[in-house]
This record gives C-alpha cells, sequence and structure tokens, in this order.
C-alpha cells in the first residue's frame, strides 16, 4: 500500500542573514506550494532467496524532469549505491531515504518489529516526486505561447507540469560540455519541502512514525521526541549533508511544522551527521537525537485579512550561499559597519513581529473594528489611511499598520546597505523600483524580497481586496504573479497520489504544448 506524505514551500519575511546567529530570530510562512513523495514496494512479493540477500532495491522517479534512478540500498547499513546514469541522482532524496532508513533500524528495536523493518525493505522501495508548479519558473513556456505574464496563464498550466532547465548558452565561456542544466526555481525551498516530505513518507511507509493528529511520541535517552520532531531531525541531518554544509534549518523547519516564529539550532548539534562515515549512520542518528536540540520555535501566522502575493522578475535566480558567504567576508573585513547594520536589522525584525503580533490581539478582541479599518485602508494608499480615519479605534490599528510599514521599510534600508557594503546585490535597483511601486499601491502593507535576497522573488502582504491591483501592476511591469499563497500547515500525510486527486483539475485544464 502506498504511503503519501507532503510538506509546504516557504518564504521567509524577516529575518535574512540574521537568522544564521542565534539568538536572532525570523518570520517564515509556509505556503500552499507542497512537495509530495509517494511511497510504495517495488516488488508484489518477497522472494523466497531474500533472506540471504544482503542488498535490496530502489527506485527514485521524478515525473516532471521524466528521471529515473535505481539504486541497491545495504541492509546493513542503510547506503545507497547507484547502478544507474549519474546524471538522475538526487543527493537530497539519497540522503532522506538513508538518513530515514538508518532511523528505522535504529528505533525499531524489538525482535518483531526488525523482522516486520527488513521484510518491508527486501520489498524494495519506489519513491516518487513531485512538485506544485509554483516551486518552479514557467516564465519562458508561458511566454513560447503568447501568453500574458498573469496567475490566469499559470492556472492554465496542468498540475505538476514538466520543469524548464536553465541551460548555459553555447557560446557562454562558462560553457562546459559536462555542466549539467539547472533547474528553473522560483526560491520556495524546493529542495528542503522535497527532503521533508520524502523523510516523512518513508518513516512513515516504515512504521517509525504515524502522522496523524494525536502524535505518539519516540522515548530517546530519557527525553520524548513527538513523531514531527523525528521527521525535522532526521530531514534537517539529510537536507544539511547534502548541501554540504550546515545552515540555518528554517526551511526544513517550515517544512516539518508549518508557518513560525524560528530560531536555528546550534550548528554542533549534527556534528554527528557530519563526523560519521556513511558506513556508520545508526550511530550518527543515535548521537543526533541524543544531542540538545536548542532550536526555538512557536506559531505565527497573517492577521486576518491580510494576503501573501509572490512575483517573479525574470530576471535571473540568485546564489544565496554566494550572497551569504560575501556577507560574512564584509563582516570580518569591517566589524564595526556591520555590527551597526545587525543591531538596526534586529531592531526593525523584532518590531515588525511584534507589531503584527499586536494585530492579531486587536483582530481577535475588537473584530469588527478591525474588519471595518483594514476594508478602508484596502482602498487607500497608506499616506491616506491616517487622513481618513478618525475613530480613535481605528486609529488603533491604523498605527500599528504604520508601524509594520516603517519597521519593514528600514529592514530594506539595513539590507540595501549590507548588500552595497558586502558587493551583493540583496535588494538590486531593480527590485527597489519594484518594491516602491508596489507599496504605492493602495492596499499595500509591504513589500520585498524575501530571504537571502537576489533576484529569486519578490514578495507583497495586502490587505482585504488589494492583491489584484499588485498582481495587476506586476503584470504591467512583466512580473509574474504566482499562484501561492499562505498556508500554515506543515508535513501531512496525505488522503492519496496528488496525479490522481488533480485529475479532474487536470482535464479542466487548457493544457499548453
Amino acid at each position: 500500500m502506498a504511503v503519501v506524505a507532503s510538506a509546504p514551500g516557504k518564504v521567509l519575511v524577516t529575518g535574512g542573514y540574521l537568522i544564521l546567529e542565534r539568538p536572532n530570530s525570523g518570520i517564515v510562512l509556509s505556503t500552499n506550494a507542497r512537495f509530495y513523495a509517494i511511497v510504495r514496494p517495488l516488488y508484489e512479493e518477497i522472494k523466497p532467496e531474500s533472506w540471504a540477500w544482503a542488498w535490496t532495491d530502489v527506485k527514485l522517479t521524478s515525473p516532471q524532469l521524466s528521471r529515473e534512478a535505481f539504486y541497491k540500498l545495504s541492509l546493513k547499513n542503510a547506503t545507497l549505491q547507484c547502478t544507474s546514469s549519474r546524471d538522475s541522482i538526487n543527493p537530497f532524496v539519497e540522503q532522506a531515504v538513508q538518513y530515514s532508513v538508518a532511523a528505522a533500524q535504529s528505533l525499531l528495536n524489538d525482535t518483531n518489529k526488525k523482522d516486520s523493518l527488513k521484510n518491508i525493505l527486501l520489498q524494495g522501495i519506489d519513491i516518487t516526486i513531485l512538485g506544485c508548479n509554483d516551486f518552479y519558473s514557467y516564465r519562458n513556456l508561458i511566454e513560447a505561447h503568447g501568453l500574458p505574464f498573469t496567475s490566469d496563464s499559470l492556472e492554465r498550466l496542468p498540475p505538476f507540469s514538466s520543469i524548464t532547465l536553465n541551460y548555459l548558452d553555447s557560446n557562454s565561456a562558462l560553457h562546459e560540455k559536462t555542466c549539467k542544466p539547472e533547474v528553473a526555481k522560483t526560491g520556495l525551498g524546493s529542495s528542503a519541502a522535497m527532503t521533508t516530505s520524502v523523510v516523512a513518507a518513508l518513516l512513515q511507509y516504515l512504521k517509525v512514525i504515524d502522522l496523524q493528529p494525536l502524535s505518539r511520541r519516540t522515548v530517546m535517552d530519557g527525553r520524548s521526541f513527538s513523531d514531527l520532531d523525528l521527521v525535522h531531525i532526521i530531514a534537517q541531518c539529510a537536507h544539511c549533508i547534502a548541501q554540504g554544509k550546515v545552515g540555518s534549518g528554517f526551511d526544513v523547519s517550515s517544512a516539518v511544522y508549518g508557518s513560525q516564529r524560528y530560531v536555528r539550532f546550534s550548528p554542533s548539534v549534527l556534528s554527528p551527521a557530519q563526523i560519521f562515515g556513511p558506513q556508520y549512520l545508526q550511530n550518527a542518528v543515535i548521537d543526533v537525537m541524543k544531542e540538545k536540540w536548542d532550536n526555538e520555535r512557536a506559531p505565527f501566522s497573517l492577521p486576518p485579512l491580510m494576503e501573501l502575493l509572490l512575483g517573479e522578475p525574470g530576471t535571473g535566480g540568485s546564489s544565496t550561499p554566494s550572497m551569504v558567504g560575501a556577507v560574512k567576508r564584509w563582516q570580518k573585513v569591517d566589524p564595526e559597519k556591520s555590527l551597526s547594520v545587525w543591531k538596526c536589522l534586529a531592531e526593525a525584525n523584532a518590531l515588525v513581529e511584534n507589531q503584527f503580533k499586536a494585530l492579531s490581539r486587536v483582530a481577535e478582541e475588537e473584530r469588527q473594528v478591525y474588519k471595518d479599518t483594514l476594508i478602508r485602508c484596502s482602498e487607500l494608499t497608506h499616506n491616506q489611511w491616517s487622513e481618513r480615519m478618525t475613530d480613535e479605534r481605528e486609529k488603533t490599528v491604523i498605527n500599528l499598520l504604520q508601524g509594520v510599514r516603517d519597521a519593514f521599510l528600514q529592514i530594506r534600508s539595513c539590507m540595501k546597505q549590507m548588500g552595497e557594503a558586502a558587493g551583493v546585490p540583496i535588494e538590486p535597483e531593480s527590485q527597489t523600483q519594484l518594491l516602491d511601486a508596489t507599496m504605492n499601491i493602495e492596499g499595500t502593507l509591504l513589500a520585498g524580497v524575501p530571504g537571502a535576497g537576489g533576484f529569486d522573488a519578490v514578495f507583497a502582504i495586502t490587505l482585504g481586496n488589494a492583491k489584484q491591483r499588485v498582481a495587476q501592476l506586476w503584470t504591467s511591469l512583466r512580473v509574474l504573479p504566482l499562484l501561492v499563497k499562505e498556508d500554515p500547515h506543515g508535513a501531512s500525510l496525505e488522503n492519496g497520489d496528488p496525479r490522481i486527486l488533480n485529475l479532474s483539475a487536470d482535464i479542466l485544464s487548457i493544457q499548453i504544448r
């Protein structure tokens, strides 16, 4: 029987760069763009001679890239060996498989559970991965068919459409015949969502966890972990090893738990995963679980009547690792200036967070006043909010909205200073012009570049029904408004194959060929 799990993409609204260091926090919103992993047995029956096998088979399929990869999985140490083309390898899924199987072998201790796990593994593992269209860029496809840069054009694509690849120009000095084309992405954290979905599906399939509303708890070294906590730890291990470094982990955390206020874990908790070689994955998993995971998270979502909108400028992607590296070098070269900018960012981030929380409280305590005020503000530019509102209770809401906006402008200013000083385009001039124009539209609370910034995407938070006006402006400037929305839910089990569940939508869509 197949197990299907999914995990969401993310948008880091505050905390860019600072979130790399404890105890700085960031606000990360999960989205309705989800990655799905479908896990089922590769063979219907276990062959009689399988009791003597030291290896079993694993098949990985990515229909959107028209790729398949085949592996042998060691039943002794959970390591994978690829037996197909190296071009089809996905390091994030590889590590997710290895660490999930190692976790199962480590945690299922009694004889019956071990025998059951071995029987499951001997049937082979068939994994299919699918990402929602919003994770990938379809600008070239839309443009090639003469369609406008609107969300309606994106809606005409069938779910889980084939993914576009960025090929280097053959005349480019950087071109190499051995260079692999890159997947054209929108910056929603596809690798973290994919890794998390595979880990969740595998741990469920191997009967290590039960992702139900009342989650069980696993005891390790006197401390307990919920099933989602286990998914989080294994996904962080797999993701960090696959990318070759220990990042802040906010993308995996939001993929597991959903929208949140996040403070990173101490990088040392993943030391066992880095120290132990691939032959000792079980030891690494046990030791990582014994570490003190000091990450902090608190549920967070936008206040009522606010909407998240993302747009793809189409000016080329940005390399987050190289931008982070440049900022770190600048910090060492000019510690005094960088500390000043760091402090400015930390203060502004805290202000945005506190003002959002205060707005949520007002929305709960003064629902009608809050609702009426936001609906009126959605039809006005920000500099008209105070002019048109005279009621004292309305002014409370207005002051909080203005506080969020002013604090976010401070964030943008500090980020731009940091980028200029470090020599990297955190908020390039083209993005600045776009964001300023967006923030001047009626009903727009704020607009910015998410996470590390650059050219990947822009986001806006709008009031009431103002979202459509922002989308229209972006379309006029050849920025493609994405379909993605805020969705606070993290990793979860699904009722079945999303391609079948979306079949009616697929039939109704006008397929672009």
